[in-house]
């Protein structure tokens, strides 16, 4: 009896063994089936990753292309009668400005260039001065011509510049300092009544000597480049307008100052929210 239970327990014991066994078999192949799942699974996901990779690059390709074309399309060029091209960026930027100016001043705008030129002088004579009377802006080509009348300048039968001159020349100033290629010619105009003192031998005297006030001003004091500058009088000989009332003779007291630039560098003018 004894050593039948010995036999019993063994073949109990070793029946255990024997299914523990085939537990860890079953359990080990298990785990050999996720392992070759993950790294399967890993493949995939850096494959997936990869063509990601491939299409967030054709993406973005094309978006640049995309981009590419827009900027081209923008910056599309317009001849303006063979002087200067401007660019669909800076059509849009002129026609918001025209949109502001007195109509009465685009009725001889014809043509691109008169608006541009409207357009242009516009935006830099308000960012010049506010009085519209006593400023004067033409644009013909490239040349930039400011008429100031002395009034802003000088006081009568001086050559020595006024307090208010100093705003309207340090904004002169910014214009001429934002372009090294500018060049600037300053001339000095008389009315046609006759000056003889002991100052001025004449009218030639006394408006070379208001154009070298203003240009040794510039250079002074607002480090414009002297090199750049020319100081001219043309005494009363080119008036705006007949000298025969007081009214005409103010106007024909002036300083003219002529800027030749390229007139591309103006266009950044043309976007009123600047000044």
């Amino acid at each position: 009896m004894k050593k039948l239970s010995i036999i019993t327990l063994f073949s109990v014991a070793l029946l255990s063994s024997c299914v523990s066994k085939k537990k860890y078999v079953a359990l080990e192949s298990d785990l050999n089936d996720t392992k070759s799942r993950l790294t399967k699974t890993q493949v995939e996901k850096e494959d997936l990753e990869s063509q990601m990779a491939k299409i967030e690059a054709r993406v973005a390709e094309y978006n640049e292309k995309i981009n590419s074309l827009k900027e081209i399309n923008d910056s599309q060029l317009t001849s303006v009668n063979d002087v200067a091209v401007m660019s669909n960026n800076n059509k849009q930027k002129m026609r918001k400005t025209l949109s502001k100016v007195d109509p009465s001043l685009l009725v001889n705008a014809t043509t691109l260039e008169d608006s541009i030129n409207v357009a242009i002088s516009y935006n830099l004579k308000k960012s010049i001065s506010d009085d519209e009377d006593d400023v004067n802006i033409n644009i013909d080509k490239t040349v930039v011509m400011i008429n100031i009348s002395d009034k802003l300048l000088f006081n009568s039968g001086s050559y020595t510049l006024s307090t208010k001159a100093n705003s309207i020349l340090m904004k002169i100033a910014e214009v001429i300092n934002s372009e090294p290629s500018m060049e600037v010619m300053v001339e000095g105009h008389t009315d046609a009544r006759t000056i003889k003192t002991p100052m001025f031998q004449d009218n030639w005297d006394l408006s070379v000597k208001r154009a070298t006030s203003v240009v040794r001003l510039l250079q002074d004091k607002y480090n414009v480049a002297p090199e750049k500058m020319i100081a001219a009088g043309r005494s009363s000989y080119i008036p705006l307008v007949e000298n025969d009332s007081k009214e005409n003779r103010s106007k024909n007291r002036r300083t003219k100052i002529v800027i030749i630039p390229n007139l591309d560098k103006f266009f950044a003018l043309l976007d009123s929210e600047n000044l």
